[in-house]
């Protein structure tokens, strides 16, 4: 059931991770779904048939799109930290695309753009848990945290400027299906699965995981009460920290494997230790984490077993 004024809606990224689980998500709620992305979705029929293939990089691109959303959620990203640190040429593709569907917006007076940020704009401090006001540019550890950072700075102006609604979302460390990439979670199912070493870039390197369904229950509150949450950044996490060797040793645990887990030094680029604050995320949009990591790994391996390694 559609609640508040928001009806149709463009979300880029639509074949990632939390893009395909939202529009499956917003579809059965009857909300009228377009998704764009530069490869088609091979996760869901439903959605690969609402999903224009594009580059956001060019604007002839947006000759391809309808004018009359209501809401633009831009999730299309390169989202890897440590290949920004190897080809920082991907940070610029995260600029460009942001500018240009912040100018498709204003050219064509959309007026509601979510832009999902990242934990990584808060870097690496003595901290170990932030709220949303604990960002400075001098904290950005890589470039794709320069890219998100900046891209929040881009989207006040845009707010500030052109008067176009607005919230940011910063994830953290999202998991649980649709992902075939080599974010640690779905890496480390693939490495056992083939019986190869896992490697923990950091002995101590602890982040806040959020599973999927969290993530897109988050997301889907913000939907549902733009218009009075506008113009704030939220924090969507679970809001406690696991370390990523305990990640690792859930996962042999869950598939029953020994691999072994080869323990190295942090990557340069990489944040080390976040746990995110949750508090203004509660009050504002009664969100509510269900999911701890204990969970989450468990699902997440009936989903891996059951749609990948068949």
């Amino acid at each position: 059931m559609i609640e508040g004024n928001i009806k149709k809606i463009l979300i880029t990224g639509s074949s990632g991770t939390i893009g395909t689980a939202l529009c499956e998500h917003l579809i059965a709620k009857g909300y009228e779904v377009q998704g764009i992305d530069w490869k088609p979705n091979k996760w869901n029929a439903h959605v690969e048939e609402v999903t224009i293939q594009g580059d956001l990089r060019k604007k002839s691109t947006f000759k391809k799109l309808k004018t009359d959303y209501d809401l633009i959620i831009h999730f299309a990203a390169n989202a890897k930290v440590y290949d920004s640190v190897k080809k920082p040429e991907l940070a610029k593709d995260n600029f460009l695309t942001l500018f240009n569907v912040l100018e498709f917006a204003r050219k064509n007076k959309i007026q509601r753009i979510m832009f999902s940020s990242s934990r990584e704009v808060y870097g690496n401090t003595e901290k170990m848990s932030y709220d949303e006001t604990d960002t400075h540019i001098e904290d950005s550890e890589s470039p794709y945290a320069a890219s998100k950072l900046g891209g929040e700075t881009l989207v006040h102006s845009y707010q500030k400027c052109f008067g176009i609604k607005t919230v940011i979302t910063r994830f953290s460390n999202v998991y649980g299906k649709y992902d075939e990439s080599n974010r640690l979670v779905p890496l480390f199912i693939r490495l056992c699965k083939e019986g190869k070493p896992l490697t923990v870039f950091g002995k101590e390197k602890l982040l806040d995981f959020t599973y999927i369904d969290d993530t897109i229950n988050g997301v889907t509150q913000i939907i549902e009460n733009f218009d009075k949450v506008k113009n704030n950044t939220f924090n969507l996490a679970y809001g406690q920290g696991s370390s990523i060797l305990n990640v690792a040793e859930m996962i042999q645990t869950g598939l029953n494997t020994k691999t072994p887990i080869r323990i190295k030094e942090s990557r340069p680029g990489e944040v080390v230790r976040y746990i995110a604050k949750i508090d203004k995320a509660k009050a504002m949009l009664n969100y509510n984490p269900q999911i701890p990591i204990q969970e989450g790994i468990k699902r997440s391996l009936g989903w891996y077993n059951k749609n990948i390694y068949k």
